[in-house]
This record gives structure tokens, sequence and C-alpha cells, in this order.
């Protein structure tokens, strides 16, 4: 069962497909705001959104699959609302004022924004509901924090790098995120999960870039399994998990490369 329930204006409920809902809502004319929450009206989200769980979201995006997953983990269901990021809704507008930006999570009206604030509030808001995602060691929560600010700093910078340019600045970017991902290996070691034993919070961190992978790899000529094999154990042990196959089946590595990537060079320009 995914964890978030769907909502697409253009399509009936019945349609409950999310493959097919995402795949429409790609080529679906524009809608148009009228109606809608207007980012100066005065009707607060909390009226708007009581007694929800809502997730605003792009489909091809790392940081909102890891909100997917950590969702999912926690037996949460969702209503999830695809945002066009060329066309914010009033809703995202409201809801993060200050960035702007994707993911959003709405619980009883409340926005919590910033990935890995989102999945630390989950963690907490539903911590009778299934294992907890974050160590339950402080030490091990530190170390938990630190690794997932270094692979959101590092693997995104590096991987947009190599895709947006070409030659000798592709491939530093790529020797650099080769570099980076030996350390995140070297802090994997010889452990089954980042955490030891059991998927938590910093497998959700790096599981969700691997959407993006295929593309770093495709641009920049190498794959993860010769660079970091057991890298690559840790990723094939993680898509195991229902929770993390759904999410991936939605922002299918080939998909974000040819549908995504292809869409953000055309309106970059880059050839």
């Amino acid at each position: 069962m995914t964890s978030c329930r769907k909502h697409y204006n253009t399509y009936p409920p019945k349609q409950d497909k999310f493959l097919i809902h995402l795949h429409h809502s790609l080529t679906a004319p524009k809608q148009t705001n009228k109606h809608k929450l207007k980012v100066g009206d005065q009707a607060p989200v909390q009226a708007l959104m009581a007694d929800k769980v809502v997730l605003l979201d792009v489909w091809a995006s790392a940081f909102g699959s890891r909100v997917r997953i950590a969702l999912a983990e926690k037996g949460v269901e969702c209503e999830y609302k695809e945002e066009n990021l060329a066309d914010k809704s009033p809703l995202l507008l409201k809801s993060n004022p200050v960035h702007k930006k994707i993911p959003v999570l709405i619980h009883d009206g409340r926005p919590i924004c910033e990935s890995l604030i989102i999945l630390e509030y989950i963690d907490e808001a539903w911590k009778d509901k299934a294992a907890p995602l974050m160590p339950q060691d402080p030490y091990q929560r530190a170390n938990a924090r630190f690794w997932a600010d270094f692979a959101d700093k590092k693997i995104l910078d590096c991987g947009s790098r190599i895709w947006k340019n070409k030659g000798h600045a592709s491939e530093a970017a790529t020797k650099e995120l080769i570099e980076n991902l030996k350390l995140l290996e070297g802090e994997l070691g010889e452990k089954p999960y980042f955490g030891g034993e059991s998927f938590g919070f910093m497998d959700i961190v790096l599981i969700s870039f691997y959407s993006w992978f295929y593309t770093y790899e495709t641009h920049g000529n190498f794959t993860i399994e010769k660079e970091c094999p057991k890298l690559m154990v840790w990723i094939n042990k993680c898509k195991e998990r229902d929770s993390v196959s759904k999410t991936l089946a939605v922002a299918d590595p080939h998909r974000v490369y040819h549908e995504y990537v292809a869409m953000l060079k055309k309106k970059l320009g880059i050839e």
C-alpha cells in the first residue's frame, strides 16, 4: 500500500493509479489558480487542512522521495499534491513563504518545511506507529545528522555539476562525487544499514538520491557498482523494502533521466 493518497483535480477518483496520474500530470493542460487560495488570503492553512496529512511534492524530487519513504515506513497515509515548480500553487507559496520550495508536509494544517526536518518530525509525531527512524543514542543521532547533511550538500552539488556541464568541469565533478560516495561507503562499512541492523534515517536520506544516480552515471561515464560495490549492495538491500521500491517505481531513474532531466536541460538551454 502506498503511503499517500493522490490528488489530481483533472481526473476522477477511480483512476487512482499513481504512475498513470503522474504521467498524465506531465502532459495535462495547466490549470489556473482561479477559486483557489490566494497568497494574500487571510484564511489560514490550518482551516483548510485540519486533521489531514498533505504532501506538496514533485515526483522526481529526491527530497520529496525521502518524505514519502518515511511516511510509508510509519504507515502514515497522506494526500499527495503534485506541484508545478514553474507555476507554484498558492498553497505552496503560503505554506513555505520563505524558500517557496518542495517538499512541504502539512499536518493538522501546520506546514513543516525542509526534508531533513520533515523526517525528524515524522519520526517524532508518529513515534508509536513503527520503529524509530532516528538512532536512540545521542552520539549516533548526531552522527546520522552529520552524514545526512554531508550527503545533501555534496551529492546534489556534484551531481548537478556533472549533468549541467561538459568537458573538464563535468569530469572534475564526477571525480568529486565518486570521492564523496567512497566516504559514505566507508561510513557504511560492513553494516547492513548506516545505523546498524535496522533501516533508518540516514538510509532514507541517501537512498532517495538513487533516482538521480543513473543521470550522474550516464553523464559522468562511471558506475557506482564498479566504484563503490559495497554501497551498491546496500542500495539493493534498501530496494527490497516496500517503502523504497514503491517510491522508486514512481521516481524511476530512467524516467528521471529521460523526462525530468531532459526537461530541465531544455529549459536551461543545455545541449
